[in-house]
């Protein structure tokens, strides 16, 4: 989720977990997807520069975002040899993608590969408290500290690259409901809505007590 936000200084780039030769690197334009749910699962991607969002379709129809990712996450796991989610670019992004066949001839790159996934449990973890305990306006308090770059204090501008309605299909709530906490928010002082897509942070030592935190 670090890269979710551009920050004017500009975004961080990682190099590639992935440097053997079965690998190469994809330059994708933002709204892309470049996986579908349901595919068959035969590569393991990582994002080395932009962000990407992971999604489900439920029975209805309606559009679940259950994960966000930047620089050195990584995604494409299978259910039944099939992609479990679609991702779809959010910026203008680089991936490297990996056949999912090296993993059995590669251990090192296998173990690299896990160690990423089980850190990306963890943060998914942290979203499943946020559905489950938070109300509105904390979800999207915490959303938006989130996507605050490492080592920024005080307050910020955060560049969005998610509409408000990605938003909502991310904390579970309706479009609705994500503009209204956002003008809760402004009204309180913590945050000034620039434009659309970009949020200063003003008080962000209250936005954390609002947030629990976490």
């Amino acid at each position: 989720m670090r890269q979710i936000i551009e920050e004017r200084t500009g975004s961080p780039t990682r190099q590639p977990a992935f440097v053997e030769p079965h690998c190469s690197n994809l330059r994708v334009a933002a709204h892309v997807t470049v996986l579908h749910e349901g595919d068959p699962a035969r590569r393991i991607m990582e994002v080395v520069e932009g962000a990407v969002m992971l999604t489900k379709l439920l029975p209805d129809g309606r559009r679940q975002v259950v994960e966000l990712l930047g620089p050195g996450d990584v995604f494409g796991l299978a259910h039944d040899d099939a992609y479990a989610c679609s991702a779809e670019t959010l910026t203008p992004a680089t991936i490297t993608t990996h056949e999912r066949s090296a993993l059995e001839r590669d251990p090192m790159l296998a173990s690299r590969l896990l160690r990423r996934f089980e850190a990306q449990l963890c943060v998914m973890h942290s979203h499943a408290l946020v559905l489950g305990r938070m109300s509105a306006l904390e979800r999207v308090a915490f959303f938006l500290l989130r996507l605050m770059p490492e080592g920024m204090v005080g307050g910020g501008t955060l560049h969005l690259s998610m509409t408000r309605q990605e938003i909502a299909d991310f904390l579970g709530l309706t479009l609705e409901t994500v503009s209204r906490a956002f003008s809760e928010l402004k009204r309180r002082g913590l945050v000034a809505l620039q434009r659309a897509d970009e949020v200063r942070i003003q008080d962000r030592g209250s936005m954390r007590r609002l947030a629990g935190a976490l």
